[in-house]
């Protein structure tokens, strides 16, 4: 299992590196499965089962191991996992409430779906979330609203869970960048509760104990629930999904159903409903 405390540089040379992203829709992508589909409409006592026995099946167990008995109670960037001090920097001086980041006021909207260990999400988080959150997001241009689905694995399962909880602290967004700045490969169990424990330490002003109660609440489960019936609703077949349009309005897909869209597609939608 990936420590996350080596080097960037070391840990990006040890492993694969995620597929890139393709321009003007080309690239396919991964397919959500329809058991997942079907789950989001069922509720969230049929995505509680359905989690509960992935971890059985895998092994996942309580996943408690490598946690601190007296954990900090807030994170700090003393011992923060490589780009802490980025995503601290990237996201400072930024509104950000609950799973929306940017101001209420921005004229225009972007909705994305990521699943947490999805290499596309990562590519497109760590290349291209930058710049957008300095061009739109900070220029109060766009508000962003993510919506942290899973599909891929247990490791989403946790990772959603814990992003929802950090959601509460409003530090979602650094909670998503940190983990991706150091994620592992897919399905190997990669996103361990330890490493949910490093991702929250290295995060200042989170509430780390907070954090590990409120992933297991009652409005969590309720929360994924929500996500996967709206991935349902809005025809998602895959992460990253991005819709954008004006405030107020139905955002529209960005790209073709079922591929990756890159930076310059992204712009253009935000730009074309800036203008509209």
């Amino acid at each position: 299992m990936p420590s996350g405390k080596k080097s960037k540089q070391m840990r990006r040379a040890a492993q694969a590196a995620p597929p890139p992203v393709q321009s003007k829709g080309s690239g396919r992508r991964r397919q959500a499965s329809p058991r997942v589909l079907i789950a989001g409409v069922g509720g969230a006592a049929l995505i509680v089962v359905i989690v509960v026995l992935a971890f059985v099946l895998t092994g996942g167990g309580s996943g408690t191991s490598g946690i601190p008995k007296n954990p900090p109670t807030f994170g700090s960037l003393a011992n923060g996992l490589p780009g802490a001090v980025e995503v601290q920097k990237m996201f400072k001086g930024i509104p950000q409430k609950g799973f929306f980041l940017g101001s209420a006021f921005a004229p225009v909207q972007m909705v994305i779906y990521i699943d947490l260990q999805c290499p596309y999400c990562q590519n497109f988080e760590t290349t291209a979330t930058p710049t957008l959150v300095s061009k739109y997001v900070r220029t109060g241009k766009l508000r962003i609203e993510v919506k942290p689905w899973a599909f891929i694995g247990p490791d989403s399962s946790r990772g959603q869970a814990a992003m929802m909880a950090a959601a509460e602290q409003n530090k979602a967004f650094n909670f998503a960048q940190v983990l991706y700045d150091n994620q592992g490969t897919e399905n190997t169990g990669w996103l361990s509760d330890s490493m949910v424990y490093q991702i929250a330490e290295s995060i200042p002003g989170l509430n780390v104990p907070k954090l590990l109660t409120d992933r297991k609440s009652s409005t969590v489960k309720k929360e994924a629930s929500d996500v996967a019936a709206d991935a349902l609703a809005s025809n998602v077949q895959g992460t990253p999904t991005i819709f954008v349009g004006k405030s107020g309005s139905k955002p529209k897909l960005v790209g073709a159903q079922g591929t990756v869209p890159d930076l310059q597609q992204v712009s253009l939608a935000i730009d074309t409903a800036l203008l509209g």
